[in-house]
């Protein structure tokens, strides 16, 4: 969706050198830009090639002020206000203002959508379920009864949601996710020594601007609820068991699986192919290095602690670990 540079600068808050009725439609690196396109340099260096692209404008910081030859939208942090105008580009917008509901789609008379929904082919939205206005359900979705989703939200192809799960606003969720599925829970019968299932009847509920990678799986919780903090980012291919609580600004790379009833709070970073524990905690402001491993149970905490190995320990007590496994090793072989 063209806007006008005059638009972009209002949005990204950003001050705006050169003509603010020019209008762009998308973003670009500097070797690859149209003149339909925005790009941003965060280093002076960069600078001349930016303006000596084809791009239709530069976001850029102060150093830039004094540039001359293309429009200029000056601010502290280029490449955050870079990102937010790729978010504005990309809204999309449905003509008429109305809903939209493909005819090979199936929508439960008792659905409610919200104005500027689109629903698109072969999806199905089941009995009670509500979606707010300006989302989008892609190809191939299947959106169980009683499932409640927020304005301005994109669910891509094959997701599934199940009943009991609630989406907040502008939440992203990419194809082949699965939210809401039953948590692997099970009690032994010793006499028999058979499973027998656990009851899963609690909740998913996501908060607002959260964004699901492809092939995620989310479970609901066994008798409450899964919770997934306000702004966390989730990768492909995570697994996030059962009544497991997320704070806000989380981010988790792919193939990190957590098991049941864990807490992360506020702010975590948990890298690739992470592995937790049930009932582990994790502590605010904690970085969990890939392949990283919390026993059942555990705690971390150290605002700002790295962590590395398995089971986890801050990342220089675990290099200095290794360099005397290495010195080790080396006399072993002498």
């Amino acid at each position: 969706m063209k806007r006008t540079l005059e638009q972009i600068a209002a949005a990204v808050g950003a001050r705006l050198q050169g003509e603010g009725d020019m209008s762009v439609a998308g973003v670009a690196s500097i070797a690859s830009a149209s003149p339909d396109d925005v790009v941003f340099v965060e280093e002076e260096k960069y600078l001349s090639r930016a303006m000596q692209s084809n791009a239709g404008a530069v976001i850029a910081g102060e150093f830039a002020a004094s540039a001359a030859g293309k429009p200029l939208l000056i601010c502290r942090h280029p490449k955050l206000a870079f990102a937010r105008t790729a978010n504005l580009l990309r809204q999309h917008t449905i003509t008429g203002n109305e809903t939209r509901i493909h005819p090979s789609a199936i929508v439960h008379p008792s659905a409610r959508l919200a104005a500027d929904v689109l629903v698109e082919e072969r999806t199905v939205v089941a009995e009670n379920v509500e979606v707010g206005p300006g989302t989008r359900i892609a190809p191939g979705c299947v959106i169980g009864r009683g499932v409640k989703i927020g304005r301005d939200c994109d669910i891509y192809p094959h997701v599934t949601v199940y009943p009991s799960t609630v989406l907040g606003d502008r939440i992203i969720v990419h194809a082949g996710a699965v939210l809401g599925s039953d948590g692997f829970g099970y009690v032994r019968d010793t006499k028999t020594g058979r499973y027998e299932k656990f009851p899963q009847v609690g909740a998913l509920v996501i908060e607002d601007d959260v964004e699901i990678g492809a092939n995620t799986t989310i479970d609901r919780g066994a008798l409450d609820e899964t919770r997934i903090g306000r702004g966390s980012k989730i990768d492909n291919l995570v697994h996030i068991g059962h009544n497991c609580r997320l704070g806000e600004n989380v981010i988790i790379a792919a193939q990190t699986g957590l098991s049941g009833s864990i807490v992360i709070e506020n702010d975590v970073v948990l890298g690739g192919q992470v592995g937790i524990g049930e009932h582990a905690r994790i502590e605010e402001g904690v970085m969990l290095g890939g392949q990283g491993g919390v026993l059942p149970n555990k705690v971390l905490r150290g605002k700002g602690v790295a962590f590395w190995g398995t089971p986890a320990q801050p990342v220089r007590r675990y290099l200095k670990q290794l360099a005397a496994l290495a010195r080790l090793s080396a006399k072993e072989k002498k």
